[in-house]
C-alpha cells in the first residue's frame, strides 16, 4: 500500500512515496506551489507542516492526511516537560528520527530557512531547543533592510578571515555567527547533558559540517522517516 510522506517546510515540500516498506523521495517542490493536486497519484498521506494555510488547504481537500505535531507523535517522544503545543511539526519529525536512529542523549541541528534545534535525553524526553534565522534569511533581510547591502550568494565553505570588501564581510559575518551560534547552544546544552549524538540536518548542513567534526550529516530522508514513525506507519 503507498502512502505519502510530506515534510512542508516554509521554503520547499520534500514528498516520499513509502511502499512495501520502502521510502523514496520522489519531489522537491515550493512550499508555495504545494496542494493535494501535486502529489503524483491519489493516496493517504503524513505530513510535518510549518505553514499554517498549506495545513489549511490541505485538511480541506479530499486528501486523506494524518498530520505530525507534539500531541501526534505516537508517543515516541515525551513532550511533557514544557509547553510544545506551537513546536513545529518538522522538530518533532526531527527529535522522532533522533531518538529511532541515533545514541542518546542527543542533538539535531536543523539548516533551513531557520536554524532549529532539538535535544533528547536517555530518557526520550524532549530537552527543548533553539530557533534563530538561517544563513540564507539573514543575507536576505540584510539586503532588504538596507540600503546598499547586496544578498550574497552562499556556498558551502566557511569563509576564513576577515572580508576585506562587503561581499566577503558579509560572508564572514553571517557564516561565522551561524557557527558562533551552533557552538554556543552545543556547549551550553552540554552543560546539563553529555551529548552523544549531534545529527545536522536540512540544505544548509554541509556547510556546518565543515566545522563542526563531531557531528554527523543525517540521511537525506531524516525528516521524513520522523514523519513516517511519528504518524505510525509501518
Amino acid at each position: 500500500m503507498l502512502t505519502w510522506l510530506l515534510d512542508i517546510g516554509n521554503s520547499h515540500t520534500r514528498i516520499a512515496a513509502w511502499r512495501n516498506g520502502v521510502m523514496t523521495v520522489v519531489r522537491v517542490m515550493p512550499t508555495a506551489g504545494f496542494e493535494a493536486g501535486s502529489l503524483p497519484e491519489p493516496a493517504p498521506a503524513a505530513a510535518a507542516c510549518v505553514v499554517p494555510e498549506v495545513r489549511r488547504r490541505l485538511e480541506d481537500s479530499e486528501l486523506r492526511i494524518r498530520f505530525v505535531d507534539a500531541a501526534h507523535c505516537n508517543g515516541l517522544i515525551d513532550f511533557s516537560g514544557g509547553d510544545y503545543s506551537t513546536l513545529g511539526a518538522d522538530r518533532v519529525a526531527n527529535a522522532v528520527a533522533l531518538a529511532a536512529g541515533f545514541e542518546l542523549p542527543g542533538a539535531v541541528v536543523d539548516c533551513g530557512t531557520a536554524l532549529t534545534l532539538e535535544v533528547v535525553d536517555s530518557d526520550r524526553r524532549f530537552r527543548g531547543g533553539a530557533i534563530m534565522p538561517g544563513r540564507a534569511l539573514m543575507s536576505r533581510v540584510l539586503h532588504e533592510g538596507t540600503a546598499a547591502l547586496p544578498e550574497t550568494p552562499l556556498d558551502d565553505r566557511p569563509f576564513p578571515t576577515c572580508g576585506t570588501n562587503t561581499r566577503d564581510a558579509l560572508r564572514f559575518g553571517i557564516g561565522g555567527g551561524v557557527i558562533g551560534a551552533v557552538r554556543e547552544w552545543l556547549d551550553m546544552v552540554r552543560r546539563n547533558l553529555e551529548l552523544k549524538s549531534v545529527v545536522l540536518t536540512g540544505g544548509d548542513a554541509a556547510f556546518l559540517a565543515a566545522a563542526l567534526p563531531e557531528a554527523v550529516v543525517a540521511p537525506e530522508d531524516f525528516t521524513l522517516a520522523g514523519v513516517r514513525l511519528a504518524a505510525g506507519i509501518r
